[in-house]
């Protein structure tokens, strides 16, 4: 399979990232027997990479960044394609954000990575996940690299959008845009199929998860996944009283923090003990217990990070639970209107169809827009139980 075939749904995508590649196949040649550059051909040292959530933002990043390491433009079979995809190409820096933000110090680290000749003789690529997250310095640390960027290094940003809450304006006027969509749900359907989900499954999980492929794949094969996405979808028919609407907040909280408590135990356990063992735990012997007195400061540092980390993971399966919702009030105002569109939830017509003869337009749009709005407030670090028990009153109306 060719690296392109990650990126579901994208035609228009991946045939301008080919022609890139091509040009900076070109570049990598004249370089090699000492010719000078040809013309660029579409090949530039910045890109931003925007789409809605589930749009393969960076899939298509790490596809486009293993392409340009691939000597055969993105094979899926080389060594060079391989490491790329494993993580562990010496020329491709991936910064993944664990928290809520991205950090001065880690991006002017990443910058001095990038300013390095490329190991592999090809390109230093810098793939920057949810660029948006980047702090006012840290996206003042990056604006230096790509306003005077080292010889053959690329940097390959992914956003929501282009807009200035996103991306700064001086960044984004340095970047060639690439717009990603949403997949169809058939696109996602036949990846799904490809991984071993039977068609029923595939087709279901595709469409419930509104063509967002990494959601798609957690709902094919995870149970807990599928009982979480039924609790939220039941809440709008289920809020008649005062006690109903701080149980539903409850509940939403409480799911969300339980899904990041899983993930800390997974990820903290093994962090914590082999940070104790680089740093000499267990170790015997003169100079030890000096060792042992110098790591608290890093120990707080580790501590702090998967604090953070667990923070985001709650507020990201609280995500999922809004846009599950406002594809419900979504579905309440396509029933209402006799629109000839699909559903988003269409395997829970029946209480779409209760909660629409129960409400009126404008009281499902009010619904619709609290949804989004309680989105706003997670965003800006509102207390997740306050803006959430604000959400389920605002539902309850």
């Amino acid at each position: 399979m060719s690296v392109w075939d990650d990126v579901v749904g994208q035609p228009e995508t991946v045939a301008a990232l080919r022609q890139a590649v091509r040009a900076a196949a070109g570049i990598v040649g004249a370089a090699a027997s000492g010719e000078p550059d040809p013309q660029q051909g579409g090949m530039t040292h910045a890109w931003l990479f925007t789409g809605p959530p589930g749009s393969g933002r960076s899939v298509a990043a790490r596809a486009f960044a293993a392409a340009l390491q691939c000597p055969r433009g993105g094979c899926g079979e080389c060594a060079e394609c391989r490491t790329v995809r494993a993580g562990t190409h010496a020329d491709v820096h991936r910064v993944v954000p664990e928290g809520l933000s991205i950090a001065v110090q880690e991006m002017r680290a990443i910058v001095r990575t990038a300013a390095r000749r490329p190991a592999g003789g090809r390109w230093q690529v810098v793939i920057i996940e949810d660029a948006d997250r980047l702090t006012e310095a840290a996206s003042n640390a990056l604006l230096k690299a790509v306003e005077e960027p080292p010889a053959r290094t690329a940097f390959l940003l992914c956003a929501p959008s282009t807009h200035p809450d996103d991306v700064s304006v001086t960044i984004r006027s340095r970047c060639r845009v690439v717009g990603l969509r949403t997949p169809p749900p058939d696109a996602v359907a036949e990846v799904l199929r490809r991984e071993g989900v039977g068609p029923v499954d595939a087709e279901w999980a595709a469409r419930a998860a509104q063509g967002h492929v990494g959601r798609a794949r957690r709902l094919a094969r995870d149970a807990d996944a599928r009982d979480r996405r039924g609790a939220v979808l039941a809440l709008p028919a289920s809020l008649r009283s005062l006690a109903d609407t701080l149980a539903a907040a409850d509940g939403l909280v409480g799911a969300a923090e339980r899904e990041a408590g899983a993930i800390a135990a997974e990820l903290d356990g093994p962090e914590a003990a082999a940070l104790r063992v680089a740093l000499g735990a267990g170790g015997t012997g003169k100079g030890t217990a000096g060792t042992a007195r110098g790591t608290v400061g890093v120990t707080k540092d580790l501590e702090r990070r998967q604090k953070a980390r667990a923070t985001r993971a709650q507020r990201d399966a609280l995500d999922r639970a809004l846009i599950d919702l406002a594809g419900f009030y979504r579905d309440v105002l396509v029933t209402q209107f006799g629109a000839r569109v699909p559903m988003a939830h269409p395997d829970v017509v029946d209480q779409v169809v209760a909660v629409a003869a129960g409400l009126s337009p404008a009281g499902a749009l009010a619904r619709l827009e609290a949804v989004l709005a309680c989105r706003t407030e997670l965003e800006l670090n509102v207390k997740p139980r306050v803006a959430v028990e604000a959400l389920t009153m605002a539902l309850r109306g």
